[in-house]
């Protein structure tokens, strides 16, 4: 059975608006949002830092610096297959 400890924080106003903004756009609640922001803040498996590393390395060779970048992409390489498929 998991247990749960109430905890008390402080944030800039600022800051609180801008928690408060995100929770209720995600449809969570401030713990919720927190929560999430904590186990994204952890450490990540070596190995999966060590795959990103080289992800992006090769993303910056490529010129790719957005995520707008790899969408354009992954849509240039999709019509290209089609093209391929001559359809």
């Amino acid at each position: 059975m998991r247990t749960a400890k109430t905890i008390s924080i402080t944030l800039p106003p600022e800051l609180l608006v801008k928690a408060q903004e995100i929770a209720e756009r995600e449809h969570r609640t401030i713990s919720e949002l927190f929560r999430e922001a904590l186990r994204r803040y952890r450490p990540i498996d070596p190995a999966w830092e060590s795959l990103l590393r080289e992800t992006r390395a090769i993303g910056k060779e490529l010129g790719i610096t957005t995520e707008a970048d790899v969408e354009r992409l992954s849509n240039e390489f999709r019509q290209e297959k089609l093209q391929a498929a001559g359809r």
